[in-house]
């Protein structure tokens, strides 16, 4: 067994290195071009981390912001159906202004739901056909001593 281990150690130092100025620069200058290659991997990788990052925070600040922009699109839809609906009130409430500064209009209106009659004229509470489905409706008569003919008027 000796004999095979010789002779492969024998092999191997075949190979001898020179030991002289040129191979010794040549060696540092290959370490040299290694620690240059692993220092531009290292930065080159600190490049792409650094990439990501920003890269990782500026889509999570666009997911935000859309996020936000959605709910801020859901509160215009609402707010504008408000608005809608408050612009139908009003022109509502305009109309009755209007209806309120008609005195004829004031007047039924007065003898619809309170009773109102003018001099002479009596009133007699009707219940009107739909009253027994909504409830609260009445159709008044009213007639005159003066044999006038009879009116007919609806409350709401």
């Amino acid at each position: 067994m000796k004999a095979s281990e010789a002779n492969e150690m024998g092999k191997k130092n075949k190979i001898a290195a020179l030991n002289n100025e040129y191979t010794k620069e040549q060696y540092a200058e290959y370490q040299k071009q290694q620690k240059q290659l692993i220092f531009k991997r290292r930065r080159l990788a600190v490049i792409f981390l650094i990439g990501i990052v920003v890269f990782s925070i500026s889509s999570f600040e666009l997911m935000k912001d859309y996020a936000e922009l959605h709910s801020f699109e859901k509160q215009k839809s609402e707010v504008v159906a408000e608005s809608a609906e408050m612009d139908k009130k009003l022109e509502k409430l305009e109309q009755d202004v209007a209806l309120l500064k008609d005195k004829n209009y004031i007047a039924k209106l007065a003898r619809a739901r309170y009773y109102v009659s003018k001099e002479g004229e009596q009133i007699y509470p009707v219940p009107d056909l739909g009253s027994a489905i909504s409830g609260n409706r009445e159709t008044t008569q009213t007639t005159t001593d003066e044999s006038q003919p009879q009116t007919e008027t609806s409350g709401e």
